[in-house]
């Protein structure tokens, strides 16, 4: 079944700290070979001061984008991949000839929705959400020390989020080594590894939402208040809109980026977000 291409609202803010937007947003709507419409979109949170961060948000979000349109979209999966390594690969070769942008990196978290099918790739701690008949579940695993200190029971959920190394990451791109790409898309919280995995390919609702966002986020709106947001809202727009105050309304202490994924839209407007292949958000 050939569906329109979905519904798509966005938002991206500096937040209240006074620091530069280092995250970025690219989208693109194309159609694969076999004709099937495609969405994509990639959210990034650059790592590294003077600016550096800025320019690893900005690399990660043009390689993958470029690297995805240039695909044939045979395979999701595989594309993403590569396209993140070739990133992490761009990066590393920018921080290593640009002193002053030595070190940097980003993450990133891209959702590939072909047709009414959700893929999913991740690295570091930006994540995908899926909202779903009243309830939200995180789709990814963050790439962080709480994270793996949580799994190992040495903190709960809610001391992880005060722990003084709350932002360090374990994986990232722009290392010397090649990050590894997390496909694991999962549905429930004691599931294994291989079952996250072999979620990809995720059949999408009408009235599924998918949310994409930076830690600017979810480190200032509990789950719980994300949900009430967008269930509440009267559309995208207002609900990208509305998580973004929520996370300035509670301190706002960094870049604050979201991205939603809607019911397919009507034909003029899937001609309209057909018109956004490779745009790119500047912030």
């Amino acid at each position: 079944m050939h569906n329109p291409h979905r519904g798509v609202a966005q938002c991206t803010h500096p937040g209240l700290s006074g620091k530069t937007n280092e995250d970025r947003l690219a989208l693109a709507a194309f159609h694969n070979a076999s004709g099937q419409p495609v969405l994509f979109i990639v959210v990034s949170d650059g790592i590294g001061g003077h600016r550096a961060g800025e320019v690893a948000a900005e690399l990660t979000v043009q390689c993958i984008t470029d690297e995805v349109t240039r695909g044939s979209g045979a395979s999701p999966l595989q594309i993403m991949e590569y396209a993140i390594h070739s990133a992490s690969q761009a990066i590393a070769e920018r921080s290593a000839s640009h002193a002053d942008q030595a070190g940097m990196g980003s993450t990133c978290a891209c959702a590939w929705v072909e047709g009414d099918r959700l893929y999913t790739a991740h690295v570091g701690d930006s994540r995908i959400y899926l909202v779903r008949e009243g309830r939200i579940q995180r789709l990814t695993i963050d790439h962080s020390w709480v994270q793996e200190a949580i799994e190992r029971g040495f903190l709960t959920p809610e001391q992880a989020l005060e722990h003084p190394n709350a932002h360090v990451l374990r994986r990232h791109l722009g290392a010397a080594v090649l990050p590894k790409v997390d496909t694991r898309l999962r549905l429930t919280d004691t599931e294994s590894n291989e079952e996250s995995r072999m979620n990809q390919g995720l059949q999408l609702g009408r009235k599924d939402i998918v949310l994409l966002c930076t830690d600017g986020l979810t480190d200032m709106v509990r789950d719980d208040e994300i949900l009430r947001l967008i269930t509440s809202s009267h559309s995208l727009r207002s609900a990208a809109k509305d998580l973004v105050e929520c996370a300035n309304e509670h301190g706002g202490r960094d870049n604050i980026t979201v991205a939603l994924i809607g019911a397919p839209q009507a034909t003029r407007a899937a001609r309209a977000v057909g018109d956004l292949v490779r745009r790119v958000i500047r912030v």
